[in-house]
């Protein structure tokens, strides 16, 4: 678990950092635009070509979608039994089924389950998260946020543009080349970059304010996304017979918390801010105590 304590140092720097005057408000989203463009891409560059394709694979590329489906009908359900208004609907919608996978993933699997568990979390991440984000979060906020409507090629346009995913196109074109080793190192220094940037700038962020109107819509959308999810891939991978790394990892990144770029996609559509940004930081938080709790399950 020496991965699982670095984690906290670096949470624990983001949070004296944002103490210090030096450090701008916009250091965090500086951090994390280093590591979407550059460390993040790396990573994937260098373990795409480790991917061995076969039917374990099937896993990770279809357990996020079934979190989808579920998380998305059990908000519905509970906003009609509940009388909730359209805003907080929309902000459960959109924030709650897409996960964290990436930023918060990388290092907790790597903590985890070592280096062998990332090739899957590609997968999950890749073939799951950024499309739902791209495809089903576009639809969201045109459902229910002040922008009106979205364009389909747009939205493709920027999942095919996204960094990371240019990396994966890129990694399974170069599948059959194998990387000078200058190179290899060159990409091994910058993905190493990753777990410092993304969990600094998670420390510098996590603020969390709750008033009683959000607690109820918020409590709900938290559990969901970090029990019930994650509880009912596990049941059904189990059900199904299936196991092995490839199921362990996509169980454990169906219960990532929500993603922070969704919720501020939510809070730039008009949609109760509070609610998501509450949504994004108390789930981060939640997040050390129900990440370990779900792999000692599994």
């Amino acid at each position: 678990m020496e991965n699982f304590v670095v984690i906290g140092f670096f949470v624990g720097l983001g949070m004296l950092f944002r103490r210090i005057k030096a450090f701008p408000d916009q250091s965090a989203q500086a951090f994390n635009m280093l590591a979407l463009y550059v460390a993040l891409p790396a990573v994937i560059l260098l373990k795409v070509p480790q991917l061995q394709l076969s039917r374990d694979m099937l896993v990770p590329a279809v357990v996020p979608w079934a979190m989808l489906i579920l998380s998305a009908a059990l908000v519905a359900g509970a906003g009609r039994m509940m009388r909730w208004s359209r805003e907080t609907v929309g902000v459960l919608l959109l924030i709650v089924p897409i996960g964290n996978t990436a930023f918060m993933g990388v290092p907790m699997v790597e903590a985890f389950y070592g280096g062998q568990g990332l090739p899957y979390l590609i997968i999950y991440d890749q073939i799951g998260t950024i499309l739902i984000f791209a495809l089903y979060g576009s639809v969201m906020l045109a459902m229910f946020g002040s922008e009106g409507k979205v364009s389909a090629a747009n939205v493709l346009r920027r999942a095919f543009f996204f960094p990371p995913t240019m990396a994966l196109v890129a990694g399974i074109a170069l599948r059959g080349w194998p990387y000078p080793e200058p190179l290899v190192r060159g990409l091994g220094s910058l993905g190493g970059m990753l777990t410092p940037l993304v969990m600094t700038a998670i420390g510098f962020q996590l603020r969390i304010r709750l008033s009683p109107a959000v607690m109820k819509p918020l409590g709900f959308g938290l559990a969901i996304k970090l029990v019930v999810a994650p509880l009912a891939a596990l049941a059904g991978c189990r059900l199904l017979g299936v196991h092995g790394l490839a199921a362990d990892v996509a169980i454990f990144e169906a219960g990532m918390p929500p993603m922070v770029t969704a919720g501020a996609l939510a809070i730039a559509g008009g949609l109760l801010p509070e609610l998501a940004a509450a949504l994004v930081s108390l789930g981060m938080a939640l997040s050390f105590i129900t990440l370990p709790l779900l792999y000692l399950i599994i």
